[in-house]
């Protein structure tokens, strides 16, 4: 998963990585944020948002960052006020 992605943001506290997001991106058109972890014990502390934030920052303004969340990760993602796609259209993994 790592070897395929081509912009990985990591997250550390006191040197122990706590959180990673993983994308593949054009760095032109759009990024696709296909994985966001926080370790459980490290959760409801900001660093997801931060993951994100950090991602956005080696993006332009001009590229678009795009994620399909779990159920369960919605209300984190209403939570941060990134806005929900209305005009998406997908064909869902079969495995």
């Amino acid at each position: 998963m790592i070897k395929n992605a081509n912009l990985v943001v990591t997250a550390r506290i006191g040197g122990v990585l706590v959180g990673a997001a993983r994308s593949i991106t054009d760095f032109a058109f759009c990024c696709y944020l296909s994985d966001l972890a926080v370790f459980l014990d490290a959760q409801r502390q900001g660093i997801g948002e931060q993951l994100i934030r950090e991602t956005r920052r080696h993006l332009s303004p001009s590229v678009s960052l795009i994620l399909s969340a779990v159920p369960e990760a919605v209300s984190f993602y209403e939570r941060i006020n990134m806005p929900r796609l209305t005009d998406c259209f997908w064909y869902r993994r079969e495995i």
